[in-house]
C-alpha cells in the first residue's frame, strides 16, 4: 500500500478531485495548507497565522494500491497545474499498517486495498 500526498494550488483542487473521482479514486482527504519554498509570486502574501508561509495550498491524501500510484500521480499532474513554477509537489510513501479507530486493531482488509 502507498499514500500519495499532493500539495496543489487551492484553485485547482476541485478539478483534481473531480478527475480522481472519475478515475474511481473516491476516498481521499483534502485540507487547507500553507507553505513556503523557493517560489514566490508577487500576489502571494504572508500568512497571518504563519509569518514565513506565503502560498495557500490544498493538501490531498490518498491511500491506494501500489499499482494505482502512477495513475493517481498522472491525474494530479494533468489537472493540478498549468506548467508554471510553484504549482506544488507530490509525495509517495509506503503504508506499513492501518489500524481501525473503533477497535484499535490492525485492519487486514484495508492493507489489501
Amino acid at each position: 500500500m502507498r499514500e500519495v500526498k499532493a500539495f496543489i494550488r487551492e484553485k485547482r483542487a476541485n478539478e483534481v478531485m473531480q478527475a480522481l473521482r472519475a478515475e474511481g479514486f473516491k476516498s481521499l482527504t483534502v485540507s487547507e495548507a500553507e507553505g513556503t519554498g523557493n517560489y514566490t509570486k508577487k500576489s502571494d502574501s504572508p500568512s497571518l497565522r504563519f509569518p514565513l508561509a506565503h502560498s495557500k495550498m490544498s493538501k490531498l491524501e490518498i491511500v491506494c494500491k501500489k499499482e494505482d500510484v502512477e495513475n493517481i500521480v498522472q491525474v494530479i499532474h494533468e489537472h493540478g497545474g498549468k506548467g508554471e513554477k510553484g504549482e506544488g509537489l507530490i509525495y509517495v510513501s509506503e503504508v506499513l499498517e492501518i489500524y481501525k479507530v473503533r477497535t484499535g486493531k490492525l485492519s487486514k482488509e484495508d492493507i489489501e486495498l
